[in-house]
């Protein structure tokens, strides 16, 4: 590790940084991950200047295999990442058991860290969910990313959340409510040194200006395809104090911005599940020129007149 317990938010502050991803998991004919694809698109990534990966959960669709090909999937990461991206792992677990063993695993690997739901089912309380996080870092090395989200059955309260902030090893949170309030609170009400992600690009301009530094655990940088060069270029220019100009660039990605809205974020909002939203981002994957495949079984691929329709569109907006 490139941290020690006692400097985890020090390291954090200067690591977690730009653009942290949450790609898709390419997926062959014969319904297993696409070895070879998965390396093709991390070569892509490394290109684009992805500062880290985050990978294993909802949006990689590794909450609906096999543990051994979960553990695989994340040694053809590290593989292929070959330390040029900063990696992270995603955990899913109710079980703090089983989600040590994990850690465990990609800790080997060079993995630097770990985003974390709480627990989707028994546990409740704040104590409950405070016994499972010290639990979890008392026996792990690895830096820990919280996971705020309804998606769990329970959104993590103001108070535990001070609670967990404090916990050495802990040193970010996804915001991942919808809420921009809460957001705006959390960062004003924990501590200085306690990264708080709002997943949402339309807010990202923003973040930048009111104390955020990273976009954090979803895709849109990939997505962008061949208007991605703004969102690095507002990113730049906020940094640099030019607000008038940052804001140009990001006016300018609005038509896809307002359609990864549409088909993504509002269909998740919408059932409270990833699944049935990722088969129209398979799509504008391959559009784009990167290895996507099908949807692992028994979620449905995205229909092919919607698909054909979908792909129009991205071409009309000229994100490829």
């Amino acid at each position: 590790m490139d941290f020690t317990r006692k400097d985890a938010k020090q390291w954090a502050g200067r690591q977690i940084r730009d653009f942290y991803m949450c790609p898709l998991t390419p997926v062959g004919s014969d319904l297993t991950f696409d070895e070879p694809g998965i390396r093709e698109n991390i070569e892509q990534y490394a290109e684009m200047g992805i500062n880290g990966l985050v990978v294993g959960g909802f949006i990689s669709e590794c909450w609906n295999v096999k543990l051994s090909d979960w553990m695989r999937y994340h040694e053809v990461v590290a593989e292929a990442a070959r330390g040029r991206m900063d990696l992270w792992t995603i955990i899913l677990d109710p079980s703090v058991h089983q989600a040590l063993e994990k850690m465990a695993f990609v800790e080997k690997l060079g993995f630097s860290g770990a985003e974390v739901i709480n627990p989707v089912v028994q546990l409740r309380t704040d104590d409950e969910i405070y016994a499972y996080f010290k639990y979890m870092t008392d026996r792990s090395p690895l830096a820990i990313c919280l996971y705020r989200t309804p998606v769990s059955g329970k959104v993590l309260g103001f108070e535990l959340m001070e609670r967990l902030a404090n916990i050495d090893t802990i040193v970010a949170v996804k915001q991942g409510n919808l809420n921009r309030a809460e957001t705006l609170k959390l960062r004003r009400m924990l501590r200085p040194d306690f990264i708080v992600s709002d997943p949402s690009e339309y807010f990202f301009l923003d973040d930048l200006r009111h104390g955020g530094q990273v976009i954090w655990g979803e895709l849109s940088y990939i997505l962008y395809g061949k208007q991605r060069h703004l969102m690095r270029a507002y990113m730049d220019l906020a940094r640099a104090g030019q607000w008038e100009e940052a804001y140009q660039k990001w006016a300018a990605l609005t038509p896809a911005r307002q359609l990864f809205e549409d088909i993504f974020i509002w269909e998740i909002v919408k059932t409270a599940t990833y699944a049935g939203a990722l088969g129209s981002l398979k799509v504008w994957y391959e559009a784009i020129g990167l290895k996507a495949g099908r949807m692992l079984p028994p979620v449905p691929d995205f229909p092919r007149d919607k698909a054909e329709a979908l792909i129009a569109r991205l071409h009309q907006i000229g994100v490829c």
